[in-house]
């Protein structure tokens, strides 16, 4: 190889040119056959490894070998071999500039380091779409640990860098980083809480990719579609995306529905507000007209029984209806309310059903109904619990009750 690095060095000489013309075109020309030389050789070396390997994951059932392809990781590992070779050839390129091919092997050194960093950021990104196609892992938050390897990969990189390019040792640069921590870790600190989040997130199973969360301090509302080490994303219910720092999953409180969504149902929790003045007992005639309704019938003919012995047994005078046992047209729309509802077919019956009576208020007497649907659509449960409280707002007024609403100028229109 010094023959070549000398021949054109030579002819210029004997041409009669001066020594030092003479070594600045030798260079010239020994760069542009070099730049020449690895183009070619990383052409084919590049075509050479990405057609093998396109052929071999071709053939293999497994899909890590097609996303190795996806992120270049091949196309990354051919530019290595261009590199050893520049490397091999820098003495002889610059034979007459030792200072210059100095700080070319240097840079070509850096460049190893970055060329190292690209194979290993393929490698990673191959393997996060890989752990994201398996079922086990689809949850989880793959994204925060591969960056934080990423970062470490970074971090190590940069110290080799720098220790090519100042000729320290190692371990005096590690030294010299430990006295500067202080200010490493005040410029990193979100990438740091970061990181420790992700974990905890991780290891208590707070969050997984596909929950469905509320956050009402960031306004979010909707599916975690990822996790990664510094954010969370929601993909809201209105196609919007919010971005949570993913230290606030710790530090602050929002709700997780996974919950609900693991569960049998989704909670159907509303009430109905009868006005007050409506409540009224029940006479015999009141009880007759009720029993017509189905639902009812068994309930009224029992509760009657039991009521008109409890009466006679203890000589209630019955002229006046407050006397006694009574029935009020508040409490048996209540049972019916709650036979409804146990009969519905979107209702699950195993879980808890119940319909109670809230504290008055000066707006009215709140009627709840507390259950568990069936379905956990949204657009089904919203369906669900529309078709029931249609059926009761409607049957309202078959037990002489009102509900409450705040008066609009019809009705100032109406009693004028």
């Amino acid at each position: 190889m010094k023959t070549i690095s000398h021949f054109f060095y030579d002819k210029f000489i004997l041409s009669g040119m001066s020594v030092s013309m003479a070594e600045y075109l030798n260079l010239a020309l020994l760069l542009v056959g070099l730049l020449i030389l690895l183009v070619l050789i990383d052409f084919l070396t590049r075509k050479i490894i990405v057609v093998t390997f396109n052929k071999f994951s071709e053939k293999t059932n497994t899909k890590f070998d097609n996303i190795l392809v996806k992120n270049k990781a091949p196309r990354n590992i051919a530019h290595i071999i261009p590199v050893i070779i520049a490397d091999r050839l820098m003495d002889d390129i610059f034979i007459h500039f030792t200072d210059v091919g100095n700080m070319a092997e240097k840079g070509l050194d850096v460049f190893g380091v970055v060329l190292t960093l690209w194979i290993v950021r393929s490698l990673l990104n191959t393997f996060k779409d890989y752990f994201k196609t398996l079922p086990r892992l689809k949850d989880k938050p793959i994204d925060s640990y591969i960056q934080v390897f990423m970062i470490f990969a970074w971090v190590v990189g940069f110290m080799f860098s720098f220790v090519i390019i100042t000729n320290t040792q190692i371990y005096a640069f590690l030294t010299t980083l430990g006295a500067a921590s202080a200010v490493i870790i005040l410029v990193f600190k979100d990438t740091i809480m970061g990181f420790v989040a992700s974990i905890q997130v991780a290891t208590n199973d707070m969050v997984r990719i596909g929950d469905w969360i509320t956050f009402d301090k960031f306004g979010a509302d909707g599916d975690v579609i990822e996790i990664n080490l510094a954010t969370v994303k929601v993909q809201n219910f209105d196609k919007t995306i919010t971005t949570i720092p993913t230290y606030a999953l710790i530090s602050d409180s929002f709700k997780n529905w996974r919950g609900m969504s693991d569960s049998g149902g989704r909670r159907i929790k509303r009430a109905l507000i009868l006005k007050q003045e409506s409540v009224k007992y029940l006479n015999n005639e009141d009880i007759e007209n009720l029993k017509k309704i189905q639902l009812l019938t068994p309930y009224l003919e029992r509760r009657q029984k039991d009521i008109i012995a409890y009466n006679e047994r203890n000589l209630i005078d019955k002229n006046l209806l407050i006397n006694g046992k009574n029935l009020t047209n508040m409490g048996v729309f209540r049972k019916y309310m709650e036979t409804y509802v146990e009969n519905h077919s979107a209702i699950n019956e195993e879980m808890t059903i119940m319909v109670r009576q809230l504290a008055p208020s000066s707006q009215g007497i709140p009627i709840e109904i507390y259950a568990f649907s069936k379905d956990k659509d949204w657009k089904n449960y919203e369906y669900i619990m529309a078709d029931i409280f249609d059926h009761l707002v409607a049957s309202v007024s078959y037990f002489e009750l009102q509900l409450f609403e705040l008066p609009s100028n019809t009705t100032f229109h109406n009693q004028l």
